[in-house]
């Protein structure tokens, strides 16, 4: 039996991580190729003996159904919530609220979005908010205020105002609206795996919760979002 977290070294913990962080962004191992430049190491040959060191050690598994694809079995116990989760965060826009601006483009802010226990899905604005120049005449997008707490390790607080581009479909590792059962909405990292979907928060106090996909409805993602500072 191996100690689980001082057996590894720096450059085996560094390439733990850097795997993770790419299956959970992309859905996909990286290659090996790939990981070979993370370390910048001279040769895959490298690449290879750490690996194996973190399989022995019961860190990593082998698929066998597809060609050199890797599966994270645990982390280290002091790995830091950036190193578990993945690390985009949206751009934050500060003191974009002012709505003094008559020229700027005004989307709908529709209501509060639980980052945290779903709430009902939300239907009405509550309010406007000018979008960043840069997303204008790319797709159509409205407004959330978030509720809770649970995606804090993703950059997301209570009381911001997310910006979400209205899409029907996300990828795996990207923050998004959903709608669970036509009845609930949340802001969650969304991860596909076969016929099911875990909503995933950005805080190891909440639990990753999985559905049947057809239970889930995209109704957006995150693109940025606005923040007051006092």
């Amino acid at each position: 039996m191996y100690e689980v977290c001082s057996m590894l070294t720096k450059k085996q913990k560094n390439l733990l991580i850097y795997i993770n962080k790419k299956i959970r962004s992309t859905g996909v191992s990286p290659s090996y190729e790939e990981m070979k430049n993370s370390l910048n190491l001279k040769s895959k040959s490298g690449i290879h003996r750490l690996i194996s060191a973190l399989e022995e050690r019961g860190f990593v598994k082998r698929l066998a159904h597809k060609a050199r694809a890797l599966e994270v079995v645990k982390l280290p116990e002091n790995a830091s919530a950036n190193d578990i989760f993945n690390t985009f965060t949206p751009s934050i826009i500060k003191g974009g609220l002012d709505k003094s601006e008559k020229k700027s483009t005004k989307i709908s802010v529709l209501g509060s979005i639980a980052a945290g226990t779903p709430i009902e899905a939300i239907q009405q604005e509550v309010d406007k908010v000018a979008l960043p120049e840069e997303l204008r005449n790319n797709g159509e997008y409205y407004g959330l205020k978030i509720k809770g707490d649970s995606m804090i390790e993703a950059g997301i607080n209570n009381g911001d105002t997310v910006i979400i581009k209205k899409v029907s479909s996300a990828d795996s590792g990207e923050i998004a609206v959903v709608l669970i059962d036509d009845q609930e909405a949340t802001l969650k990292r969304i991860r596909k795996k076969g016929k099911t979907i875990a909503l995933e928060s950005a805080n190891k106090n909440y639990d990753t919760k999985i559905y049947a996909s057809n239970r889930i409805k995209i109704q957006g993602k995150l693109i940025s979002l606005y923040r007051k500072f006092h």
